[in-house]
């Protein structure tokens, strides 16, 4: 946060690829490419964890695990353990009336397990001795001591139960008693194992694009969900940590109360902690969990940042999040724990929606930045939101993966909203993305990051989530002929004359 730098937002499954969806293979490597041309030092993504069926980031199955789908089968074909034909006759059609910009989660989802299902039996007939040895090392590494075997026994139970909730398994199992799990890992050993071969794929592939980002002076920026799925290895595994019964059912969830969002507030469903457990535990699990983020990108975002002030608890039951309560949160011994084990703290405090001044406190006590949104602030002069409002210990967006596209949005606004969006920008309709991306590179704030959907000036078809809304959300995704050269250029030349390139770079010609 020390220099000025800009980046650009962009989820890997929404990059392009003839999967069904984006991965961490060539494509990757290609927008790495683009986003060097264009002065871009930081490349945001959204959480990376295996995600249920709905493709949601935010609501993994793991806190720690990888997501398979993301995993690139050429990079597998370049290991050995998929054939250029067999990844040919694999390609995920464009079904009849489909859209090649949004993802299609089930039939991508199955295009991608058959592909892993067959490099797994290629690995087991094929493989090097130094492949194996490298798979068992990473089983083994102090890194995945703490989730691994957990995240592969959980997944494998889960298919076997028709991937049903843990709750809903066999009485021992949901419960974890040791002699139902020893018999579990002899039955499902071989599923077992081949859990493990895509987890060490799945960190390998991201070892290898975190190395192509350095390389090209570009930093990785991760996001910390706050909350973690009911339906997850890490609730199954650490009941104790989290407010359920003695069936394993939530006694409180997890959401936000009516905001610009939601006139109902967002019930977002998750367990919350039992913060008290947590502090006894020296909130070691949550000090992993920060561990392991840090390990995989250079920067986190910590979602929902208030709730470690005071967060919203819902009764169990309630139809929307109107009725919940105010609760403390972990506080200064929470971020003095982290602080003390893991030092300096790379993160980004994500505190939109109802900010009091503890949450304030907390987010200046640890000297994170903060996030603000122009979407937010155009309208409104004293919104803290407003280019003229912001402070440099900040990060900006144009807008976030939650709000509509800039050009969407603008296209919402009131007659009245819009010429007042147009004299503070100076801009128009046809160039108000660019115009907002100006004012966000342009401002005092140190980072700045802009969805790739405002780069090339796509309207609400590319939204990537719209909160409260159940289904549609999380599938845009790029085409090959979108990454043009003179938008990198153009991008540049704002990102060099704001001074967020580095030396030598992004001159205005």
């Amino acid at each position: 946060m020390d220099t000025r730098s800009a980046g650009i937002l962009l989820h890997p499954t929404s990059l392009p690829g003839p999967y069904g969806i984006g991965d961490l293979g060539p494509s990757a490597v290609t927008f790495l490419d683009w986003a060097e041309r264009a002065g871009q030092r930081l490349w945001q993504v959204l959480p990376l964890g295996p995600t249920h069926g709905g493709g949601s980031p935010y609501g993994c199955l793991s806190a720690f695990a990888g997501n398979p789908w993301l995993i690139s089968p050429e990079l597998l074909r370049r290991q050995g353990f998929l054939s250029q034909e067999y990844l040919a006759s694999a390609t995920a059609p464009q079904p009849a009336g489909g859209d090649p910009h949004q993802v299609d989660f089930p039939a991508a989802a199955a295009t991608k397990e058959r592909l892993l299902h067959r490099a797994w039996e290629v690995y087991q007939h094929r493989a090097t001795s130094g492949q194996r040895q490298r798979l068992e090392e990473f089983r083994e590494h102090p890194d995945q001591r703490s989730w691994l075997d957990d995240w592969a026994l959980f997944a494998s139970l889960r298919a076997a139960h028709g991937n049903r909730g843990w709750w809903q398994w066999d009485a021992e199992l949901a419960r974890r008693e040791p002699g139902a799990l020893r018999r579990a890992r002899q039955e499902l050993r071989h599923e077992i194992e081949r859990h493990y071969f895509i987890q060490h794929q799945f960190f390998l592939q991201w070892g290898l694009l975190r190395e192509h980002a350095l390389s090209r002076g570009i930093r990785l920026f991760g996001d910390l969900p706050i909350y973690v799925a009911w339906d997850s290895a890490d609730v199954w595994a650490h009941r104790r940590l989290f407010e359920l019964d003695d069936e394993g059912e939530p006694l409180a969830v997890a959401g936000v109360p009516p905001d610009y969002f939601s006139p109902t507030g967002q019930l977002w469903g998750n367990p919350l902690y039992r913060w008290e457990k947590m502090a006894e535990e020296g909130f070691s699990w949550w000090i992993e969990r920060v561990r392991a983020n840090l390990r995989l990108t250079d920067l986190v975002r910590l979602d929902h940042f208030r709730a470690f002030a005071g967060y919203w608890r819902v009764p169990a039951g309630e139809p929307t999040a109107e009725n919940g309560t105010w609760e403390d949160g972990p506080g200064k011994p929470f971020f003095e724990a982290l602080r003390e084990e893991l030092g300096d703290l790379p993160l980004v405090a994500e505190d939109l929606g109802v900010i009091t001044p503890d949450v304030d406190e907390l987010r200046t006590t640890f000297r994170l930045p903060g996030i603000r949104v122009l979407q937010f602030g155009l309208d409104d002069p004293d919104s803290i939101h407003a280019p003229h409002n912001l402070a440099p210990h900040t990060v900006v967006y144009t807008g976030t993966h939650d709000n509509d596209t800039s050009r969407g949005w603008y296209a919402s606004c009131s007659p009245r909203q819009r010429q007042r969006i147009r004299q503070y920008t100076g801009g128009r309709f046809h160039s108000i993305h660019w115009d907002l991306i100006r004012q966000a590179l342009t401002s005092v704030a140190r980072i700045a990051v802009v969805p790739m959907q405002d780069v090339l000036g796509l309207g609400s078809e590319a939204r990537m989530n719209t909160p409260g809304q159940p289904d549609g959300n999380w599938g845009w995704r790029l085409t090959e002929d979108q990454l043009l050269p003179e938008q990198a250029a153009r991008l540049r030349a704002l990102t060099g004359l704001s001074g967020r390139v580095r030396e030598g770079r992004g001159e205005l010609g």
